[in-house]
């Protein structure tokens, strides 16, 4: 039996704290992956039982069916368990309404973000999603192709141009530096291409704030689906489970009405590059770094590798020696209490987050991650010997029998293959697009 708005919740998983029936769609969220639904989808619900209403989610996914197939024969509901060492507590979220397939309906998505009710279009689509050349600017032909973001957003702005219906708010909460700014300049290569008379209107009308985000979201597994339907009774196939950290910082700069997440955790700032850089140095830089160096050891989760005592000094000087000082915190923000609070989540034993989980995508995360900071450093003859480390077992886990999951797989592969491996990867020319070269 599948979980449905029918189900009868026990006493001790909180429900949502307001009427679903009475809720428009505010929210289009294309990417509606698992970390969505554990991050801002909970502070959307935790705004509405607030008392903040017409944000209901209308998710979005840009190809598989595979979340669609999970939440919409359960009228959009599902469990996120927060895991620690002392247990699990479970609560329902309502605020997804339905989730659409682009492929399959197309026309669906176009008419949501169209819909005078959407206000923000967010996105959660993985670096490799914004369709990037190695120098940064937007891959036309893939941007045209079918399951591109830009094709739908697009499509769906000029039919709000055409009703004569103001510009929305399309909000990246990706691990991209300077996402904002990097989602608006996109676009607008999209828009000028291949809808001309958008790209005014765009500058008018629709805004891209920057945003920070921080959880650990792993994989759902068969074991944490079978706990929630021992609690339930029913079969809950979009169970996410997560740590109970959660952050969310958002730069003040929306083109119309948002919830009001500042009343329920999130930070609205004016700028937020300080926590985004120590968040994609420090946290992510670290997990990489964790991935590739662990499996290479034999490890299969971040609880296990971090256990490590040999990685564990590591990834202290990576994020204390090495990332931290290319930080320009601001007042009161604390690098080293951060670095202590991340060794304490990665040490969390209750998630088993997967270390291949973390390797994939590893040539579109390593430049914002650990280049920049090895940049940085090369440019004071210093060097990063954790980073340097972290480098050599990426290009180990390339030889290796390890599948990789990467938009550059077999690039990938061949490039690591010799011994001019680093050259191939990240000298003039390489792979890698990155200021930083091999060589200090």
């Amino acid at each position: 039996m599948r979980l449905t708005a029918q189900t009868p919740l026990p006493p001790s998983v909180r429900a949502p704290g307001y009427d679903r029936s009475a809720q428009t769609a505010g929210i289009v969220h294309i990417g509606i992956g698992a970390f969505h639904r554990a991050h801002q989808a909970v502070y959307t619900d935790d705004a509405m039982a607030a008392g903040d209403a017409g944000w209901g989610i209308i998710g979005v996914s840009l190809r598989s069916g595979d979340v669609a197939a999970q939440l919409n024969p359960q009228d959009g509901l599902y469990t996120v368990a927060t895991r620690s060492a002392t247990g699990s507590e479970l609560r329902m979220i309502g605020v997804v309404q339905r989730v659409l397939v682009a492929s399959e309906n197309p026309q669906a998505v176009i008419d949501a973000i169209a819909a005078p009710t959407t206000h923000i279009v967010s996105f959660t689509v993985t670096e490799k999603g914004y369709l990037r050349r190695a120098d940064g600017s937007l891959d036309l032909d893939a941007a045209r192709g079918p399951a591109s973001l830009y094709r739908f957003v697009a499509a769906g702005l000029a039919a709000r141009k055409a009703g004569g219906r103001g510009g929305v708010t399309l909000l990246s909460c990706d691990n991209l530096a300077g996402n904002g700014g990097v989602l608006r300049r996109l676009m607008r290569e999209y828009l000028a291409a291949c809808h001309p008379d958008l790209p005014a209107w765009f500058d008018s009308e629709c805004r891209c704030p920057a945003t920070m985000i921080d959880r650990i979201v792993p994989g759902t597994t068969d074991a944490a689906r079978a706990a929630v339907e021992a609690v339930f009774g029913a079969r809950d196939e979009g169970t996410v489970a997560t740590e109970s950290f959660s952050q969310w910082v958002i730069e003040d700069d929306f083109a119309g009405p948002r919830p009001r997440w500042e009343d329920v955790g999130a930070e609205l700032v004016a700028d937020v590059a300080p926590y985004e850089t120590a968040k994609l140095r420090m946290l992510n830089g670290a997990h990489s770094a964790l991935a590739y160096i662990g499996l290479g050891q034999g490890h299969e989760f971040v609880h296990q590798a971090i256990a490590d005592p040999e990685i564990r000094l590591l990834i202290e000087r990576l994020m204390l020696g090495e990332a931290a000082p290319t930080i320009a915190a601001l007042p009161g923000q604390d690098l080293t209490a951060y670095a202590g609070a991340l060794l304490d989540r990665f040490a969390n034993p209750a998630l088993h987050h997967r270390l291949i989980q973390i390797a994939m995508d590893g040539s579109q995360k390593i430049p914002q991650r650990w280049l920049e900071t090895l940049a940085w450093h090369q440019a004071r003859g210093q060097r990063c010997p954790s980073l340097e480390a972290a480098i050599a077992a990426w290009i180990a886990f390339l030889r290796s029998d390890h599948p990789i999951d990467d938009p550059l797989a077999d690039r990938l592969r061949d490039a690591a293959a010799g011994p001019d491996a680093m050259e191939r990867l990240f000298g003039e020319g390489g792979l890698i697009a990155s200021e930083w070269r091999p060589g200090t």
